[in-house]
């Protein structure tokens, strides 16, 4: 049985009946849902009438026909509805009839469902909701677009001004923005975004424009917090997600990044009045806000490191101030002071840098940078490595000037190694922490070996192995030496014989290891001789093929004096004690003749005769009676010479070994620079001049900061010494000769 054909015109009124049924829904007016039967029979005459034969095959006008109901609809109903409307009341029609369009499209894409299976797919035509949505698209959105968006802005604009709003109105809107592009943001960046954000920008900008003249930094920083807190909300309520990075970045240029300099400098509330006053929590709030800006942080961090130095710098000046003022002796007391203030310095800004910065590199190099200026100046004379050298010595030694518990000890000296990074000679830290630390194992100063081993652990941990190598190598002398002399004890308990009759002890040291110390041939009196003679009996049993220098000037004696009101033992220095003697044999004696007898230098016996008989104890009366020595004194015993104590020590006045020490240090950098010069030569054979400065400034920087002079004068040497040679044709150029 052949199916009825239907016409063009009969088949689309009864769908037109349909659509009109719908459209009455839509409108509100009283009109029963659509039940399964009239929804089978519309969809069925569509069926119908795409499936007949040609010429009946109606696909292709009901697919016009579809998109002509909708633009029907809009031009007749929808249009003349929004425009009758302005500002929210616009917003809200549009949102009900953008609702109102979804459903029409819903509904009528089911009803026409047949052409979307085939027909289309056949074509490659647009789909009935894409031809649905772009009805509205084209003929409503682009006619309403800007007046919408203009009545967006000015409610968000309201709303930042305090006002409630409907915020569910303004989300319902933005959506149609973001709907309308069918899976593309073009409409809602272009149509709305781009205006948002520029109007956003502009409100910022004004507001930034007076708050910058009226708040303090603090507060400027308080308010921002809070704006940008109210902009992201604003994205979470009603704007669509991908505009927050945007809208964030906007404000923070309006409102940190163009107000930057003015904001951060400010006399009385900006970063370094902040510094000044130990702000931290304000401090936080700005490393948070310019964190987030790129390179918002380097002004901050430049103000940052520009204070630490100042404060440090006037530290420095204010020791300077103070020891220029002091006697000698106090000034060693002052650079204790300052060492002790520039620690408590570093432990503050370096707080800073862990809570209120977050560990960030910038402020690292920051606080590196600034300690690294004013750790390196000199105090009344004296190099920063010589004062932190004096600060180790004042803290490990017995009777130091800091009484502090073994946890403090370890605390400061972990702080100490940390500011060494800072110093850029720490060669010469090395030597004169050497120095020190000989006369503290030497003699028996040090207050305890654990911490000896301990900062020599943590420099080695800084500064690497070759750094500590021979302090290491001293402490462990001192340990082998005590055991030495107890076997020379044992010696001498076996060998009654051989017992010079005094007591003695003798500590053997490795001469590498240990600073050099003039040894001159003393003529020792006949009961010390002995007991050198006895040693070296004793050393020779143990080993044959080490040679023993004596090294006096370290030496010390107790000398019984016996005076006619007491006697009373004198613990003085081994040429002390050497002098003291000759007084055994001769009651009266003149400084030309102590001399020959002795074999000493003028000025290492003016020092001992001034001690003797100019100091405060004096045991030696001297004519004629003046303060100074002079080769035409003469020199007898003080018979008479009496003390409370029983024991007295006779100091010798210090000599300044800060020269020797810097003279030292400078031997070693020659061999340093001349070693490095090889060492880059060897592995580059041919090299540029100024490439060579440079890598060796590099490869010495760790442990000082080389002279460009200083290696120009080596490489000149080298070439003498046929290490390199100058190109013939480029002078500028040197070559490695093996």
């Amino acid at each position: 049985m052949e199916r009825k054909i239907i016409e063009l015109d009969q088949g689309w009124d009864y769908m037109q009946k349909g659509i009109t049924k719908l459209k009455k829904i839509l409108e509100g007016i009283p009109e029963p849902q659509f039940n399964s039967e009239e929804y089978m029979m519309l969809y069925t005459t569509i069926y119908n009438m795409c499936t007949q034969k040609p010429p009946n095959d109606y696909s292709q006008q009901l697919y016009d026909k579809y998109r002509e109901a909708f633009e029907e609809y809009i031009t007749s109903t929808v249009l003349p509805s929004l425009r009758e409307k302005h500002d929210e009341f616009m917003l809200r029609e549009l949102v009900k009839r953008w609702a109102n369009h979804k459903v029409m499209v819903r509904w009528l894409s089911r009803f026409f469902h047949y052409l979307d299976r085939y027909f289309i797919a056949r074509r490659s035509l647009p789909a009935l909701n894409e031809v649905g949505l772009t009805c509205f698209r084209d003929l409503v959105y682009r006619e309403v677009n800007a007046n919408a968006r203009v009545a967006v802005i000015g409610l968000i604009d309201k709303e930042r001004e305090g006002e409630q709003i409907d915020r569910a109105l303004l989300k319902n809107v933005i959506d149609i923005f973001v709907e309308i592009g069918m899976g593309h943001m073009d409409a809602y960046e272009g149509d709305f975004e781009a205006y948002m954000l520029g109007d956003s920008g502009e409100y910022y900008s004004r507001k930034a424009s007076n708050w910058i003249l009226e708040d303090s930094c603090p507060d400027y920083m308080l308010k921002v917090k809070e704006c940008l807190k109210r902009e992201k909300e604003r994205v979470s309520h009603y704007l669509h997600s991908s505009s927050e990075q945007k809208l964030v970045e906007k404000v923070q240029h309006e409102l940190l990044v163009v107000y930057a300099t003015q904001l951060l400098d400010k006399e009385h509330s900006g970063c370094r009045a902040l510094l000044r006053d130990d702000k931290v929590e304000d401090l936080s709030r700005i490393y948070r806000l310019y964190n987030k800006i790129p390179k918002g942080l380097e002004p901050v961090s430049s103000v940052f490191k520009q204070h630490v130095t100042a404060e440090g710098t006037a530290l420095v000046q204010q020791a300077e101030d103070v020891a220029s003022n002091q006697t000698s002796s106090g000034a060693g007391t002052q650079e204790q002071v300052l060492v002790r203030k520039i620690i408590e310095l570093h432990d503050k800004y370096m707080a800073y840098v862990t809570d209120c910065f977050l560990n960030h590199t910038l402020f690292h190099k920051a606080l590196k940078e600034a300690f690294e200026v004013f750790c390196n100046k000199a105090v009344s004379g004296s190099s920063s490595a010589e004062l932190l050298a004096g600060f180790c010595d004042n803290i490990l030694k017995k009777g130091g000037s800091e009484k502090l518990s073994d946890e403090a000890i370890e605390e400061t000296l972990e702080k100490v190694v940390k500011l060494l990074a800072y110093i850029s000679d720490k060669d010469l830290f090395a030597e004169f922490y050497r120095k020190k630390l000989a006369r503290r194992l030497l003699f028996d100063r040090s207050a305890n070996e654990d911490h000896e081993k301990s900062i020599l652990t943590k420099l080695k941990q800084q500064c690497g192995g070759q750094f500590t190598s021979k302090m290491e190598g001293m402490v462990t002398d001192l340990t082998l030496a005590r055991d030495n002399q107890a076997n020379f004890e044992e010696y001498l308990h076996n060998n009654p014989d051989v017992n010079p009759g005094m007591d003695l002890t003798v500590t053997v040291l490795t001469t590498g290891y240990w600073p050099s110390y003039k040894s001159f041939d003393l003529n020792l009196p006949e009961e010390m001789v002995k007991c050198v003679e006895v040693f070296k009996g004793f050393y020779e049993t143990k080993t044959k093929h080490r040679k023993l220098t004596w090294i006096y000037s370290l030496g010390t004696c107790n000398v019984n004096g016996k005076f006619e009101p007491k006697n009373i033992e004198l613990v003085v220095s081994t040429y002390q004690a050497a002098l003291l003697l000759l007084f055994n044999t001769a009651d009266k004696l003149n400084y030309s003749e102590i001399l020959t007898q002795l074999n000493l230098t003028h000025d290492d016996l003016v020092r001992l005769l001034h001690s003797l008989s100019c100091a405060k104890y004096k045991i030696l009366i001297k004519e004629p009676n003046t303060k100074t020595i002079s080769p035409t004194d003469s020199f007898e015993f003080n018979s008479k010479f009496t003390d409370r104590m029983r024991r007295i020590k006779i100091p010798l006045p210090p000599v300044d070994e800060r020269k020797k020490v810097i003279e030292d240090v400078d031997k070693d950098r020659r061999y340093a620079i001349d070693a490095a010069i090889v060492r880059i030569m060897k592995s580059r054979k041919v090299l540029g001049h100024q490439q060579l400065v440079m890598e060796c400034v590099e490869q010495l920087g760790r442990m000082f900061k080389p002279d460009i002079k200083a290696i120009k004068k080596r490489i000149e040497d080298l070439i003498t010494r046929d290490y390199l040679e100058r190109d013939k044709e480029n002078p500028n150029m040197f070559k490695y000769l093996a």
